[in-house]
Parts: structure tokens; sequence; C-alpha cells
């Protein structure tokens, strides 16, 4: 592939819902450029994008693949992104890469979910888009429909610069609105020239006009030519349609069929006539030399800088982090510093990827998007620039995962396996955590959702030969006490020599600090239990804690006084005074009125205004308490509740189900309260087998 300045380079990531398109159009774009001799689809598992296995069996896009497209001497860089909401990660990656974006809509489904959510991320990188209506090939599709409602939603900034010509009800054509000219595709897929049909004469004014004062509003001469009633020439209108698409007051809308690949031509010749290339588009970092604010701006005169911004590992292909070339000339052989890890990286071999084939370059200009292969210490987010530069760019802003399954291996001698095989996959994918929740013996896998985390499962069972198996996690109750309780524990055994003898007399109340399993205290006098056995009753009361006497839950808040007690001077030792305070400790804990406590999440759920009625009754049913309701903008409130954690299991799924898949949601620890009592009587009962009998040999 030629190496390609920065004026001529686009970076566009196509967005939009699940089965809008996406792939089917990044794949009719590259083989309409000749960079593939046939059409591949979803449904073959052939595409470009869905190399990966699960992908192919699945038949959805899970990861974000680059498709480089060389189209009339320029560079497009498509980043074909899933569209299932499971994989936000990749899309929040993706968007930190590219200038603009094409958000794919289906013409038959209209506006969905992920319509909206891409128009929104869009909003939050400020990136210019245009929105392709997909599937114009399929009975009861509809561009007049997405266009009312891409108007209602986002005004009258949603402009057709294409619009559908049909006959006996067939996607045969389409009138281009900026030259006022009508083609058809004949029998070869070529667009010819034809006469503008009388039907469509009507929207043509229509889109026109209001084309027009777009345009009038760019400038002020602008604005005084077209009230003065003068026209404006082909290239003035092109020419402030760029603008006014680079700085989103205008958003183009044309339409075609992937599977025909009608519509694809226009749409590739307005990638590179409307949206921006990187030159001059602003992106700064730290120069952590100075501490001050370096300007790169995709400047190739400018030290050479590149953030990762993306890292594919796949056990088939190796290891490559992507990179976006912030400043300079990245040149294969380059030892570019990594200031994140305080380390050098002799980056070898330079290549562009497309889908997961990788093509060696000799550079790449500031703005284009590239890989290297087995950068040790670098991963996702990272920096790279030079040791005589250093720079710190900001890390993309990825989706904290909130979904948590517990998982386990299936043969315990692949423990160690599954460990290193998670760890690459989530160096890969930032939205995947693996936890070690060591306070309830569990290790859990987080995710975006369900689905996602079903994914990981299945990869590690294909990929990487070992199995687990996902189950409901645990709850992190805990145990503790609310009354007093005054009790004496003896440890007494006689097993021929020297026996064992403890005697401890204590009370045990609640500390009110349930930060801590306990507080110790001593009030002996006169020496009925001796100083150096003091440590060992500690000890006693601190292994007991660990699995409280009630569910076998680790204890919180109780205070354990030592006011008595008795000894022997041969047989008594710190093993039996362990012992006894491990006894004591089970009868007062059990006899000062022990509850369960229950933790208790600070949820915020944002959703459309519409769906605030029912997000609260849900939260009702789940014994949730809310707390208020806060206005966000765009139609949409962000509720405020308190929640018990073990009510949160599902909420991924049900919260999509409720809100169409527009809500959005995050928790955190808040605090621990009593369990209802029937909820305390449930996880007793399935806890029993759990406690332990502290004086079984």
């Amino acid at each position: 592939m030629k190496v390609y300045t920065t004026d001529k380079i686009r970076n566009i990531a196509l967005l939009g819902h699940g089965g809008a398109g996406k792939t089917s159009l990044a794949e009719a774009m590259a083989n309409l450029a000749g960079l593939t001799n046939r059409l591949g689809t979803v449904n073959d598992g052939n595409t470009i994008s869905d190399y990966d296995k699960e992908e192919q069996k699945r038949k959805f896009s899970i990861h974000t693949s680059v498709i480089p497209i060389e189209w009339e001497g320029m560079k497009f860089n498509f980043l074909d992104t899933p569209g299932y909401f499971d994989f936000v990660g990749e899309v929040e990656e993706a968007v930190s890469a590219a200038q603009s974006a094409i958000i794919v809509v289906n013409g038959k489904a209209g506006v969905e979910a992920g319509t909206r959510r891409a128009w929104e991320l869009c909003e939050k990188y400020n990136l210019p888009r245009m929105f392709f209506v997909s599937n114009m090939d399929i009975d009861n599709a509809s561009f007049k429909n997405v266009l009312e409602q891409l108007t209602e939603l986002y005004g009258k900034k949603i402009a057709p610069f294409h619009f559908p010509v049909r006959e006996d009800e067939k996607f045969v054509g389409y009138v281009n609105v900026v030259a006022e000219k009508a083609f058809k595709w004949d029998a070869k897929g070529k667009a010819q020239e034809c006469d503008i049909p009388d039907y469509s004469k009507e929207n043509l004014s229509a889109y026109r006009d209001a084309m027009m004062e777009a345009v009038a509003e760019t400038s002020e001469e602008f604005m005084d030519r077209y009230f003065g009633g003068d026209t404006f020439s082909e290239a003035e209108i092109r020419a402030a349609l760029h603008a006014s698409v680079c700085d989103s007051t205008i958003v183009p809308i044309s339409c075609g069929s992937s599977t025909l690949i009608y519509g694809v031509y226009t749409l590739l010749d307005d990638c590179g006539k409307y949206l921006p290339s990187p030159e001059g588009r602003e992106y700064a970092g730290i120069n952590i030399n100075t501490n001050e604010i370096f300007e790169a701006n995709y400047d190739f005169s400018k030290p050479k800088s590149a953030m990762v911004w993306k890292t594919i590992v796949d056990p088939f292909i190796g290891k490559y982090s992507l990179i976006k070339v912030a400043s300079g000339v990245i040149k294969s052989g380059d030892t570019l510093y990594n200031e994140d890890k305080d380390t050098e990286e002799r980056t070898g071999k330079l290549y562009v990827m497309c889908g997961n084939k990788a093509t060696e370059v000799e550079e790449l200009h500031a703005g284009d998007i590239g890989a290297f292969a087995k950068l040790d210490k670098t991963r996702t987010g990272d920096t790279l620039s030079t040791k005589a530069m250093p720079v710190r760019f900001a890390r993309p802003q990825i989706s904290s995962p909130y979904t948590a399954m517990r998982y386990r291996a299936v043969n315990k001698g692949d423990i160690d396996k599954i460990s290193q095989a998670i760890a690459k996959i989530a160096t890969e994918d930032l939205t995947l955590k693996n936890v070690n929740d060591a306070g309830n013996s569990q290790t859990l896998l987080v995710g975006i959702g369900d689905q996602h985390l079903e994914i990981v499962k299945s990869k590690l069972e294909n990929e990487y030969k070992v199995q687990i198996e996902l189950d409901k996690p645990k709850v992190a109750y805990r145990e503790t006490i609310r009354g007093k309780s005054d009790v004496e524990g003896k440890y007494k055994k006689q097993t021929g020599g020297h026996g064992q003898y403890g005697h401890v007399k204590m009370t045990f109340e609640p500390s009110g600090d349930p930060s801590q399993p306990f507080i110790f205290e001593e009030k002996v006098v006169g020496g009925a239990v001796p100083k150096n056995f003091f440590p060992a009753v500690e000890k006693g009361l601190a292994e007991s804690t660990v699995r409280g006497p009630l569910a076998a839950y680790p204890v919180v808040g109780v205070k354990a006084t030592l006011y008595d007690g008795s000894y022997h001077p041969v047989d008594s030792s710190e093993q039996s005074f362990k012992m006894a305070a491990s006894m004591a400790f089970k009868d007062g804990f059990m006899k000062a009125q022990p509850i369960l406590l229950e933790p208790i999440m600070t949820l915020k759920v944002t959703v459309p205004d519409k769906f605030t009625g029912d997000v609260m009754g849900d939260l009702n049913k789940r014994r949730g308490r809310v707390l208020g309701m806060n206005p966000i903008g765009g139609g949409k409130q962000t509720v405020e509740a308190e929640i018990p954690e073990s009510n949160l299991f599902g909420y991924n799924t049900d919260l999509r189900s409720m809100t169409g898949g527009t809500g959005d949601y995050e928790y955190e620890f808040n605090r621990y309260e009593p369990a209802p009592s029937d909820v305390q009587a449930k996880e007793i009962e399935a806890r029993k087998d759990k406690l332990v009998d502290i004086t079984a040999d």
C-alpha cells in the first residue's frame, strides 16, 4: 500500500445498531475499490471484518476491524464496529481513533436504539458524521420514514444529499440533490444519468431549498447573495457543504444497497468530498519534560508521537498494537518511548491491518492508522513518542463493566492456563475484568453483559482449549450482632502426658465500627489469665470472624472483652487459649442477637424520560429505594437509588428489555444494613453445610 500524506487520509468509524448493515457496507466498499474480487457476506462468514471464529459462528461483529481502502488518490481507514451493546468498548476505542463517522441505519427497521447511541458518541467526541440508509433493495424499506425520524430527533441539520428512485417498488436509482441530477443503474450496476422522475421533483425542490439555506448561512457574503436571488456554483456549494459537514451543522444522509453495491460509489465519493482529513484537527497531549501542552494536531513536521487505541491478541495471528499517528512520521524500526510504562520499545516492522491481515509498510504519516507487532510492554491507551520529547495523550474513555458471573475451572489442572488466557483476552478487551474475590472465595468475570461473558467462555474453550463454568456470583453478606452476651469458653483435653487447658470469660457487644471485624479489649485482674496468652485469645477471635457462626460469612462490628478466666500451670498453652476463645466467640455471638448484613449499592440509571416510570417501578420490586431524579439534557433522566446487591443480578438484561436498549446504569458499594428476616432465613438455611464445628478433631 502507498504512503499517504495527512491531507489524503480519512479515518471513518462505521457506527449503528446491530444488524443495520455496517459490515456488509464495509465489504461492498472494499469490493468496489478493488480490495477484494468477491463480495463476502455475514451469513457465509467470509467478510474481511468478521474474521474471528466467534463472529463467523454468531453472524455479528464482536471486534472493531480496520479496513483501509484506496479511493481516488485517497486512503479511507474504515473502522467497522460492533452494533450490539455488550461490545461498546470496541466502539469507544474506534471513535477515539476516528475523525468522522458514517451511521448506518437499516431502511426497513428505521432509527433504533443503536442509532441514537451512535449519534451520542459522535456528539461526545465531536465527530462530523453522515447517515447511510442501507437495505434499500428490501421490501418495505423506506428512506422517507428514516429521514422523518432523524429530522424529528435532530432537526433541520439532517440534509439528504441523495434520495432513492423507485420503479415498480424496486430500488433502481437515486437523485443527487447537489448536482440536481438523477441516475439509474444498468444491468452491470453502472449508474447512468436519466431524467428526474416527476414524482421526485417535489422532494428535490424541498431538499434543495433547505440545502441552499444551509449553504447561505456559512458566510455573510453567501447570505447576501442568497437573499439577492443569486445562485451558487456547484463548486461553491460543495465547498460550503464541506465546511458545514466538518463542523456538524449539516449531517448528510444518503442511501443504497450493500448486496447490490448500489449507492456505494457515491458514498465513497462523498467521504472524500465532505468528511475531514486529520490535517489541522486539534489533538493535544502533555510534554512530560516541561509539563506543557503539546499540540500534536496531526502535524507531520512535529516530533513523532502516536496513541495505541486498540490491541489485538489472537492465538493464531499474534499480538498487534494498533496506533493512530498523532504527529511526525512513524517508520518501521523506530525506537519509541512509552512514557506510561517508562520503557523504550524497538518497534520492528510497521503494518497496515486489513481485518486480520497485516501488510508491511515503510512509514505512516500523521493522522494515519497502522500497527506494530509484539510490543512487549505497550497496552491500549499508552502513548508512543521519543525519549527526547516524551508525550502523553489522554486515554480513550471506556465504559466500566458491571455484569459479574462467578466462574470455575471444569478441569482443576487448567486453573493457571485459564488465568493466563483471560489475561490475554483482557489485554484486548478493556471492558473485561478478572476479579479475585477472596472474601467470598470466588473468582469473577465482569463484563458489559451476559452475552459478552458467554462469548469469553466460548473463546476460552475454542481458542485456548480450556473450559469454565459460569454461575451466579455469591453476595458478600456479613454477620454482626445487635445485643450483648456474657459467656465463657473452656477447652480441656487430656490425652496422656501433658493435657490442654484454656478457660476464658468474655462479653460480646456491637463495636459501632463495621469497617473492622472486631475490637479486642482485656480487663483481666489478678492474673486469672496470664498476659502471655492474650495474643492467643485475640488470634482465636480473628480466626473465628473469618467464617461467622450464623451462616459462615465474615463477621464485622463486634467488640470482645476478656475479663476473667483460669489457667493450668502445666497444661495451658497458646493453642488451648486460642481454642477457648473460639468456643466463647461462637457461643457469645449466637446469644447476642446475631443478624446478617447485606451490601447496599448506590445505583444510577440513565434513561429517556418516557421510561422513568417503568424503571422506578422495577426498582421498587427489587427492594430499591429511589432517592431522586436529575434531568441531564437530551430528553434523559438519571434515576438515583439505593438497592441491595443481591437484587442487581440480571439487571443489565432487564433494563435493556424495559428501555429498548436505551438505558445505562452504574453502581458502587455504599454500606451494609440488616437484611430482611426472610432473606436472612433463606440464606442461613442455604449455608448450613458451610458451618464448621471448631471442637472437632
